[in-house]
């Protein structure tokens, strides 16, 4: 893989980890525009490593009150109620795209990764997200999660799993036809992929340790870096945009894309 398919590829994979603009549709669209080849185990595994890195470190006093006490919970120790709920709720959020996963991982990896399936989900989910955003804008939107919208949000998620869905887009659009704010949307959307890509990122650091193909250290440390600066920019200015503007530039954004695959679908050219 050369330099540049490295940083355009490092940077894309950080950008779209967070953003509601489907990472499945930007990852092939350089492959099939320019003809760059798969990008490989390793370098999948460094930018995963680069995207959980981000994440945590922005997030690392929420994450660190909700571990202990979580901790405290399970030792019965006293602890804070809320930070445990929030734990119960990520875990419950993380079931649904685990069980999918596992049971249809194959079957979604082998028949729902053309460009005409991220085209078409790319631009259905873009519609659903300015729906939930324009609702949200007609009515208070003071909802506190609770176990029940966890497991719906996390349901959203495992649909995800289908190719041009985007992650955090179909959560952060579940948290808001649930009632919940943008900005408390977005951080349950980016705390849910916390143990997902931890997941995805241990599955390909296993496969890379069994295969006896070689791999450049200096590629790997380089998306590693690439990936969480992008991913780190990314959730700072994405947080202070929806709170301000919402999601609808996204959507827009989402629908053109779709208009590009369903082009590039339907040209026949590649």
């Amino acid at each position: 893989m050369g330099f540049y398919q490295l940083v355009v590829l490092a940077v894309i994979q950080g950008l779209t980890e967070f953003l509601p603009i489907s990472s499945s549709a930007h990852l092939i669209l350089p492959s099939q525009l320019f003809g760059w080849p798969d990008q490989g185990l390793a370098f999948d595994v460094a930018v995963h490593v680069g995207s959980l890195m981000a994440v945590m470190i922005y997030f690392r006093r929420l994450i660190a009150d909700i571990s202990v006490n979580f901790v405290y919970f399970l030792l019965k120790k006293p602890y804070q109620k809320a930070l445990v709920n929030q734990a119960w709720f990520i875990i419950i959020g993380t079931i649904p795209a685990l069980i999918v996963g596992f049971f249809a991982g194959d079957l979604i990896e082998t028949h729902l990764r053309s460009i005409l399936v991220i085209g078409a989900t790319t631009v259905l989910f873009g519609l659903l997200l300015w729906y939930a955003d324009s609702a949200a804008k007609k009515q208070s939107q003071n909802q506190q999660l609770t176990w029940r919208n966890s497991l719906f949000i996390g349901i959203a998620q495992a649909v995800a799993l289908i190719p041009g869905t985007s992650r955090s887009g179909i959560t952060m659009t579940a948290g808001l036809l649930l009632g919940l704010s943008r900005s408390e949307a977005a951080r349950f959307s980016f705390l849910l992929s916390i143990p997902l890509i931890l997941c995805a990122g241990g599955l390909k650091t296993v496969e890379l340790v069994q295969s006896p193909a070689a791999y450049d250290v200096s590629a790997i440390l380089l998306g590693v870096a690439l990936s969480f600066i992008s991913a780190l920019g990314c959730i700072v200015l994405f947080l202070r945009w929806i709170e301000r503007c919402g999601f609808l530039v996204f959507v827009i954004y989402r629908l053109l894309l779709g208009a590009l695959l369903f082009a590039i679908a339907f040209s026949g050219a590649f």
